[in-house]
């Protein structure tokens, strides 16, 4: 804040010698302590030079010239005391003080966004009743114009009348609306020597204290006026006098004219700050204000039944200017004005008169078309300068009831301008307008509007933050000066990090549906895939967000393009099942040619995938070109007797089919390659435990090497699914290799043994990958998930295990064994024996006893024995482990067990809920999966990896980019 935006006033009194008489009865005046000046400030709070009576000798008292100007130290920010932590803004200034500074202090140095519309109150300046629902309707009202349309409210700034009515319309909005919501602007402009108050609570702080605390004091103000509370924003005018109201009303008129002479551009749209006159009651003085706010073209709105000057001018304004004669405006007055008629003469009526009739007033709250007057607009301008202050305030509904009438018609070419200030300014609802009213994207979308979008996007928002990073790093890359502009190409890069997935948006043309598609699905052509791909973007920019109200802002909004797209699919399934579920693998050339089956399976949309249509595409897949009402029992009988597929036993989609495409069709469906793979990976397995604890020599057997060939097999599938890394694939990749140390420990003849040890627990973990092989039963799968929620609530409760076997395995071991050396029995004594402890293993030693035990702890197959004296006796209190072990067992069992039981529980409830939605969701990766893998099981899946290799490396045939499921699933037409 600098000093130099205000000045204060220093009073030079006038004083003479031989002067008139009224000037010698002043200078006696002021031989008295006391004693007022013309400037209304006493003798003793003028300067030493003002007082001096050679000065001004026979000069009259004029402001201009007995007035001198110095800086001030009054402003900054101000706190009223008493009244919570609230802190606005002051500051003071000079009555002649430019606009344009006082207008810079307020944009620049005060930090307020330039307003959309600009509102002066005016009225009363007295305490006055008005009825309650007036007085309801008036708040609300008032509070909507200027939240919606982000309008500052000017008003006297002072705790009486229509201020006061003001802030408190402003204070019940603070009070019952969220953070989010903004704060309403406020601008109190006051006259600085009538402020109570202004100089014994410090606003003018000569040693700089911040923030200056004001008390509200309505009791001892007499004729001077306290500062309402409710204002954010306050500018006090001095003119050097004290307790002269009015002087703040130049300055504001000048302010206010100044600001209404701005243009504000925002979007691409530039409009003039218009401004409204509100009228709330009002005495004679009110009357000259909105006569002369017409007469600058400034419309005004009369808040009917707020009494006296508003009421006599909303009785009056409706009728023909014949009628409005002197004595109606007689007879209003007499009614309206009862205690101080008396006070009107003649002339002053004739006067009021001539003003109502020649001034044109409008009696509404929401004055949109009346902003809009004090502009010189005709025709198609003026139409386009009502839709932009609509699109301003974010006023659709002004702008349907309004603007989009009969009475004008709209070419889709004059709204592009309005659609990009709508689309910065994130206001769908002006989006679905003027898409309603014939806006096309395809005219709309040029090359150059979406770099301008992309230009003018917010700052704050974390896209902005990724192109500009993107940016930044392409200037280190290329070593430019300066940062390159932004284009398509840019935007393309980030939305490939957004989405996951290097395959998407190949082409910069995919950039643009960052923009089409998010506001504006009802124009897309691949909306079921636009909405999934929205959904896909806020949940990774969710992941990013710092702020919680926003991230949870973004996850809601990615649920609700999940929830659109569900309608528009359920929707075409509704109509026609087939074309539905091609929609579900229809190659998206905008999405860099994805489907939207894969794009609901990046942004893990479970309730797409869950959906009832869907589910019934990846059963069809599932069973590949057989029929899905086959039951399984058919399909497990014809792999043990292959003839009956040439049989009516099972019956194929494709009919009639020759031996050989029988054959090939039944070996290649996803659920025969499955149960041929349990098959073969239990006989592994059997296998695998025979050679384990039977036969397992020093020298391999047949039936070892077998095994061996097995995992190879095995080794070479892990391989080509290495670009899939899921759990699953983790978790065979570290069983083979786990599998590969123990075997060449196994052919170390120094090291069999342990090569034995290791092979076992690789086959531990061989075995706990039927778990996801029983994933795609619809009976156990769900449970394996519930089982897959649990083992982390283990890991959380052994932290919590963990503290309370080592706290006491430490404090048993030092109290009951002195120096114990050998590591091994210490980790016996502190976590082995204090875990078994738990489930009732009580150590014998506990209470000093222990008949088997090493005395000197030579013995390496025995304990060391508890600490004794020489009658062989504890050395330690017995009671103290009995103790200490009460209190572990009460801990453990009782307390930690059942919190585990409980967060079993809790977790059961809450993945219940969701099972059958999570495990349709993951039964895509089980169905992809087999739908992808070779025909034939382990070990003869060798014979495949053989062809791929001929295929990949001999022949250099490239690979598929992208597999997605194949359209061969789907029934053709006319096909059974």
């Amino acid at each position: 804040m600098q000093s130099t935006t205000g000045m204060c006033r220093t009073h030079l009194p006038v004083t003479a010698r031989d002067a008139p008489s009224e000037f010698r009865k002043l200078l006696m005046l002021f031989s008295c302590r006391r004693v007022m000046c013309e400037c209304g400030y006493p003798r003793e709070q003028h300067l030493e030079e003002a007082t001096k009576s050679s000065v001004f000798l026979g000069k009259e008292w004029d402001p201009k010239r007995h007035i001198q100007e110095m800086p001030t130290d009054a402003f900054g920010d101000i706190s009223f005391a008493g009244l919570g932590p609230k802190v606005g803004k002051y500051v003071r200034v000079s009555a002649d003080t430019p606009p344009c500074i006082i207008y810079q202090l307020m944009t620049q140095h005060w930090g307020l966004d330039v307003p959309n519309l600009l509102i002066s109150v005016t009225g009363g300046a007295k305490n006055f009743n008005m009825m309650p629902r007036l007085k309801n309707v008036f708040r609300r009202g008032l509070v909507k114009v200027a939240q919606t349309t982000g309008a500052w409210i000017i008003t006297g700034g002072s705790h009486a009348g229509v201020m006061k009515q003001v802030g408190e319309a402003v204070r019940d909005f603070s009070m019952s609306s969220s953070c989010k919501e903004g704060e309403i602007v406020t601008i109190g402009i006051a006259t600085w020597g009538t402020v109570y108050n202004r100089e014994f609570n410090q606003i003018c702080d000569a040693f700089g204290g911040f923030p200056a605390e004001y008390v509200l004091d309505e009791e001892s103000q007499g004729n001077l006026s306290c500062l309402d509370s409710n204002h954010s924003h306050f500018i006090l005018v001095d003119d050097g006098t004290h307790g002269r109201y009015g002087v703040e009303i130049s300055l504001r008129t000048r302010l206010e004219k100044f600001i209404s002479e701005q243009t504000k551009v925002k979007g691409g749209v530039a409009i003039k700050i218009p401004i409204v006159c509100v009228v709330l009651e009002g005495g004679p003085g009110t009357l000259d204000t909105i006569y002369n706010a017409i007469t600058n073209g400034t419309p005004c709105v009369i808040v009917e039944g707020s009494g006296r000057v508003a009421d006599v001018i909303a009785q009056v304004a409706n009728r023909p200017v014949p009628e409005i004669t002197i004595s109606l405006i007689q007879k209003k007055l007499s009614i309206l004005f009862r205690d101080t008629y008396e006070l009107f003469t003649e002339g002053k009526i004739v006067e009021w008169t001539k003003k109502v009739r020649s001034s044109e007033f409008t009696l509404l709250y929401v004055p949109l078309a009346a902003a809009s007057r004090n502009r010189v607009h005709f025709g198609h301008e003026n139409w386009d300068h009502q839709l932009k202050l609509a699109v301003a305030w974010n006023r659709v509904d002004i702008a349907r009831s309004e603007i989009f009438t009969d009475d004008h018609e709209w070419k889709p070419a004059d709204l592009h301008p309005v659609m990009a200030a709508a689309l910065i300014a994130n206001k769908p609802d002006f989006v679905k307008l003027f898409l309603e009213q014939g806006v096309r994207l395809k005219e709309f979308v040029t090359w150059d509007t979406l770099i301008y979008l992309y230009e003018n996007m917010a700052p704050s928002s974390l896209f902005h933050g990724k192109l500009q990073k993107v940016l930044v790093e392409e200037k280190e890359r290329s070593a430019f000066s300066k940062v390159p502009g932004i284009q398509l190409h840019h935007v393309s890069q980030v939305l490939r990090e957004l989405l996951d997935n290097g395959a998407l948006l190949a082409s910069q043309d995919g950039s643009s549906l960052f923009w089409l598609i998010c506001p504006l699905l009802s124009q897309s052509q691949d909306c079921i895939a636009g909405a999934l791909a929205c959904s896909k973007i806020l949940k990774e920019l969710s992941k990013e967000e710092d702020d919680t109200d926003s991230m949870e802002e973004m996850l809601t909004l990615a649920e609700e393009y999940e929830h659109r797209a569900i309608g528009v699919f359920t929707e075409c399934y509704r109509k026609d099942e087939e074309r539905a579920q091609k929609l579900l693998i229809r190659v998206s050339e905008a999405w860099g040619k994805t489907t939207c089956l894969q794009l609901a399976l990046e942004a893990k949309n479970m309730n797409f995938v869950s959906h009832g249509g869907i589910q019934a595409f990846l059963t069809k897949v599932w069973w590949g070109k057989l029929c899905v009402d086959n039951g399984l029992w058919r399909v497990i009988l014809c792999m043990v007797f292959f003839p009956l597929i040439y049989t009516s036993f099972v019956t194929f989609r494709l009919q009639p089919m020759s031996c050989l495409t029988r054959t090939r069709a039944f070996f290649t469906a996803p659920v025969v390659i499955f149960h041929l793979n349990i098959l073969s990976y239990f006989s592994f397995l059997w296998l695998f435990a025979y050679i384990l604890m039977i036969d397992f020599q020093a020298t391999p057997s047949w039936r070892e090497y077998v095994i061996y060939f097995w995992l190879f097999s095995l080794v070479c599938e892990e391989t080509r699914q290495v670009l899939g890394g899921d759990f699953w694939n983790k978790l065979d990749v570290c069983a083979i290799l786990i599998f590969i140390a123990g075997l060449i420990c196994r052919w170390i003849p120094s090291t069999l043994y342990p090569g034995r040890i290791i092979l076992s627990l690789a086959f531990i973990i061989f075995c706990l990958r039927l778990m996801h092989i029983f994933t795609v039963s619809k009976t156990l799968g769900p449970k394996i998930i519930i089982v897959k929620r649990m083992m982390k609530d283990v890991f959380f409760f052994l932290f919590l295990l963990a503290v309370w076997v080592v706290s006491f395995g430490v404090a048993k071991q030092a109290i009951l064994i002195h120096n114990e050396e050998r590591v091994d029995w210490i980790f016996r004594g502190v976590v082995y024996h204090s875990y078994l402890t738990i489930f009732g293993q009580i150590p014998s030693y506990i209470d000093g006893t222990e008949p088997r035990c090493s005395p000197n702890g030579t013995d390496p197959y025995k304990p060391k024995c508890p600490e004794s004296n020489k009658d062989k006796r504890p050395v330690f209190p017995e009671w103290l482990t009995v103790i200490l072990l009460c209190l572990y067992l009460l801990f453990t069992n009782i307390l930690l067990l059942n919190l585990l039981i409980a967060m079993f529980n809790y977790t059961f409830q809450q993945v219940q809920e969701h099972t059958d939605q999570i495990w349709k969701f993951q039964r895509h990766d089980l169905i992809e999966e087999y739908h992808g893998r070779p025909a034939a099981p382990p070990p003869f899946i060798l014979f495949n990896h053989l062809q791929l290799f001929v295929k990949r490396v001999l022949l250099r045939q490239p690979a598929k980019r992208h597999k997605q499921l194949s359209k061969e699933f789907l029934p053709r037409p006319g096909r059974s």
